[in-house]
């Protein structure tokens, strides 16, 4: 199954994620299939593809719980 999730980067103790589709069964900072947005919690910076997202949905993609969060409390975040 495909889930939507986040995707740690940046240095020690300065985290960066980086929103992307992949397999569930990947490791957190795996391969992603697509890459979807950034989320920057020290800013706080939103960005997000939300047409790419939507289409994953479509395919039956799941959201994270952390993802979802983003997308309710962002909704003008492009």
């Amino acid at each position: 199954m495909v889930k939507i999730r986040l995707l740690r980067a940046g240095a020690k103790k300065r985290p960066f994620y980086k929103v992307v589709a992949m397999d569930e069964r990947k490791k957190r900072d795996g391969r992603a299939l697509e890459f979807l947005g950034t989320y920057d919690p020290n800013k706080p910076a939103v960005t997000l593809r939300r047409e790419a997202i939507d289409a994953w949905v479509a395919k039956g993609a799941q959201l994270s719980t952390t993802v979802r969060s983003l997308l309710r409390n962002n909704p003008g975040a492009a």
